[in-house]
């Protein structure tokens, strides 16, 4: 079983985010970095079909070369190889763009399935997984909460609201995780120590067979115009009053004279 796991570095949501001074993009000067939680699912994911199915788990990822970081953090984890696109022609490329170039690098090595997070809580546009799997065209599973593979299918219990709809597809195939699927396990101190041994290769513009018209600002389908913080919140209005009946005409008459709504 030959597995990729699609990982993102994003900022820890504990981060205090502050908009750059071009207004279109944010500071990250002192920004935590951090895998996006949903990839951490799917790495767990693939680790565990591995471990029932054998075969290998490689992570891709692009991004600078700070992603290394969360590359290795899965390797620690237990996954074999790494792979890394780096490239200056890709910065600013959109969620279309990075589906792209992934499905260039996935399509360029066996595979049998592949994982990704329903979606990263930076951009949070739940489009890179599906995109994927479109330009491989190979089936796809979103928000996924239990999966059993099988000799050569998946089987896939899929939220959707108000219920769960189990699908099933032969491999290769792709879903992408939600919570509830499994608990990511922490990396070990011996996995540290053999992930700083395994091979990641990096991979630029050219070795994808990507044309440069079709990615980075160039490639952007979607524009950021500007970036702002919501208008802050006027201070909540308590209302006390002795007894019910005087606290709900005290509200009557806040939302008639002050709100305007009755």
């Amino acid at each position: 079983m030959e597995i990729v796991v699609l990982v993102k570095q994003v900022p820890d949501t504990e981060s205090i985010i502050q908009i750059g001074e071009d207004n279109v993009s944010i500071k990250t000067d002192d920004i935590k970095w951090v895998m996006n939680p949903y990839d951490e699912l799917a790495v767990e994911a693939a680790l565990q079909i591995k471990e029932a199915q054998g075969g290998t788990v490689t992570i891709l990822s692009m991004g600078p070369d700070k992603t290394v970081e969360v590359i290795r953090t899965a390797l620690a984890m237990g996954a074999d190889t790494g792979v890394h696109i780096n490239d200056p022609a890709t910065v600013g490329s959109d969620a279309l763009s990075r589906a792209k170039l992934l499905a260039a690098a996935i399509r360029a090595r066996p595979f049998d399935l592949v994982i990704a997070g329903m979606r990263a809580v930076d951009e949070d546009n739940y489009q890179v997984g599906a995109a994927v799997a479109e330009y491989l065209d190979i089936p796809q599973f979103t928000q996924v909460t239990k999966v059993v593979v099988e000799n050569d299918t998946i089987k896939c219990h899929q939220v959707v609201e108000g219920a769960t709809v189990v699908a099933e597809a032969s491999l290769p195939a792709l879903f992408t995780t939600q919570r509830g699927l499994n608990e990511p396990r922490y990396a070990s101190l011996p996995g540290i120590m053999k992930a700083k041994k395994k091979p990641i290769e990096t991979l630029t513009l050219a070795d994808l067979d990507v044309s440069p018209e079709t990615v980075g600002p160039a490639g952007r389908k979607i524009n950021v115009t500007a970036l702002r913080f919501p208008p802050e919140r006027e201070p909540v209005k308590m209302i006390d009053g002795e007894n019910a009946a005087d606290i709900a005409s005290k509200l009557a008459t806040v939302l008639h004279e002050e709100i305007k709504v009755i």
